[in-house]
């Protein structure tokens, strides 16, 4: 009898296992649709128009927001995996992401540059840096010949920017100046390359999509032109202030800093990095300077080199399962002979040894690691919303400049150390400019002064043109130039805390593992991958216990 006892015991156990298997693989799916329904719901389709951003739009479409999010917190995650519990932290983001934007950011409202379309080259991250409007041209992927769909598809594309800047006179209220001025040059910068476009064959051959160009340079231009008349009435600070940027960095971006935190963070790194690279160059003062390449053929041939000397170390140092893709993938953007006087920072860097930039184009295997195996988890599968992955793209290639070199990247070649240390206080002074001028401490060109002044070696004073691309994408992107430093950060802790987590076991293999465990989790905030590498939860955790309501914010700050 006890033994029939535990025989019904066991068969009870195996059905209340199966039966909470069954559970949870239902409410995964179910996250799975209310991430469908978001992504659907997010892009601002309207009765009027099929991208409205008009202040009544999103106020009519408001009610909708709230039931999606009702609907993502009514969900019972005690028994979730970890990796189910990462993907609801990923849509609780970006719907924290999408009400910040429509009463904070309202890009639509104070930052010209958003209603940029015209795209002609592709990003280094998942999605285009800073925030961007869903009507964009993205010409960089239509391949010659041109398909019937894509004609089709262009010329509809073209047809609707007319009637798109139509909408935009409306729609930009705001007075942020700095934002104001500096985005004419984008919707300038738009003007030009449609009308370059219009010596491509596909226009000249096709009398609709030529006609649709010029409609669209006229619209432009025409922007352009009420931009400038405008400008003069706009006096209003620019950044969203502290407590709003650091609501922001931790429930949209996940990054558990504040803005304090991030000052303190970006100071000490731009502290490190210069006194590192005085040290690395005093103990190199014996040896010869690095000599920059000084023709197109010595360019061509030291970059070659340089990536196949990246991507073997990689292989040979067990640092990362190096794919069959990584070498292709670094190929166009192995760059060109620039004369002396014309290159910008990071092309100096690059006359003088690629590696240091090759090793940032981590970006490039990214993203061929996302076209050539998608991540089988659709809410991981492509870009997620609003820049939040970030700390993790950014990051992951900042951290990587340096994780290389102290795995022995430059051993025979110790003067290109240097250049590492140099990338690292350039990135740190150019995000603490941009903290700055989101506590509206500083202007824009303020800022910028931070970014070039330390600099090493005047680098950043070469070509003005990075430089104010750079202060103004940060200023429209709260985050993003502090990511590749907060990023390099939470990189670094994640490594410590994996390294930690197998201190009592085999060493060996431990890089690799690493890295390949955070490549298979996905393009995901630094915060989530570390739980999900790892097993602990802190740094979620303490975003979490610190979280109050957006709207509760805003009653305070008003």
């Amino acid at each position: 009898m006890p033994l029939l006892r535990s025989h019904f015991r066991s068969i009870s156990l195996i059905f209340l296992f199966l039966g909470t298997t069954v559970a949870l693989r239902a409410q995964e799916q179910a996250l799975i649709d209310l991430f469908t329904a978001w992504r659907a719901f997010e892009v601002p389709a309207t009765d009027e128009a099929p991208f409205d951003y008009s202040e009544q739009a999103f106020e009519a479409r408001w009610p909708e927001y709230l039931d999606l999010r009702a609907q993502l917190e009514a969900f019972d995650r005690t028994d979730w995996s970890v990796k189910s519990q990462v993907d609801w932290m990923l849509l609780w983001a970006e719907m924290n992401g999408y009400a910040f934007n429509q009463h904070i950011l309202k890009p639509w409202q104070r930052d010209p540059a958003f209603y940029k379309v015209l795209w002609t080259d592709q990003s280094d991250v998942p999605a285009h840096e800073g925030p961007t409007n869903h009507a964009v041209i993205e010409w960089w992927q239509y391949s010659k010949p041109f398909s019937k769909e894509d004609r089709a598809e262009l010329l509809s594309k073209l047809s609707y920017i007319p009637t798109f800047y139509d909408q935009a006179k409306r729609n930009l209220t705001g007075n942020a100046r700095e934002l104001w001025v500096a985005g004419i040059r984008d919707i300038e910068q738009q003007a030009r390359a449609l009308r370059e476009l219009s010596s491509d064959e596909v226009f000249q051959k096709n009398r609709a999509l030529n006609k649709a160009l010029n409609q669209a340079i006229g619209a432009t231009e025409d922007l352009k032109e009420w931009l400038e008349r405008e400008a003069p009435k706009k006096t209003g600070a620019s950044g969203i202030g502290k407590a709003y940027y650091s609501w922001y960095q931790r429930n949209v971006h996940l990054v558990p800093l504040n803005w304090s935190d991030e000052v303190m963070l970006l100071k000490r790194e731009l502290a490190r990095a210069w006194s590192s690279l005085t040290l690395e160059e005093h103990k190199n003062r014996n040896l010869p300077q690095l000599k920059a390449a000084d023709s197109e053929e010595s360019y061509h041939q030291q970059a070659s080199q340089a990536a196949d000397e990246l991507v073997d170390f990689l292989a040979r140092n067990d640092i990362v399962s190096v794919k069959s893709y990584y070498r292709p993938a670094l190929e166009p953007h192995l760059g060109r002979y620039i004369p002396a006087d014309r290159r910008n920072f990071f092309w100096i860097t690059a006359h003088l040894d690629p590696k240091p930039l090759y090793s940032h184009f981590y970006h490039w295997f990214e993203l061929a690691r996302m076209e050539q195996e998608p991540h089988a988890d659709p809410i991981r599968r492509g870009a997620l919303l609003y820049n939040i992955f970030d700390s993790r793209n950014e990051g992951m290639a900042t951290a990587v400049e340096e994780f290389f070199m102290q795995a022995g990247l430059y051993e025979n070649n110790p003067r290109a150390r240097e250049i590492v240390y140099i990338l690292i206080a350039q990135r740190a002074a150019r995000g603490l400019g941009s903290l700055y001028a989101h506590a509206n401490l500083q202007t824009m060109e303020e800022a910028g002064t931070i970014h070039s002044e330390y600099t090493p070696r005047g680098w950043m004073k070469t070509e003005k043109e990075l430089l104010l691309f750079e202060q103004h994408l940060y200023l429209r992107q709260p985050g993003y130039g502090t990511s590749y430093i907060t990023g390099k950060y939470l990189m670094e802790h994640t490594l410590m805390a994996y390294a930690k987590s197998k201190e009592q076991s085999d060493s060996k293999g431990l890089l690799r593992s690493y890295f390949d465990g955070l490549n298979a989790i996905g393009n995901i905030p630094v915060s989530l991958g570390q739980w999900e590498l790892t097993g602990s939860s802190a740094l979620i955790d303490e975003i979490l216990e610190q979280y109050i309501p957006l709207e509760q914010l805003i009653k305070h700050q008003e």
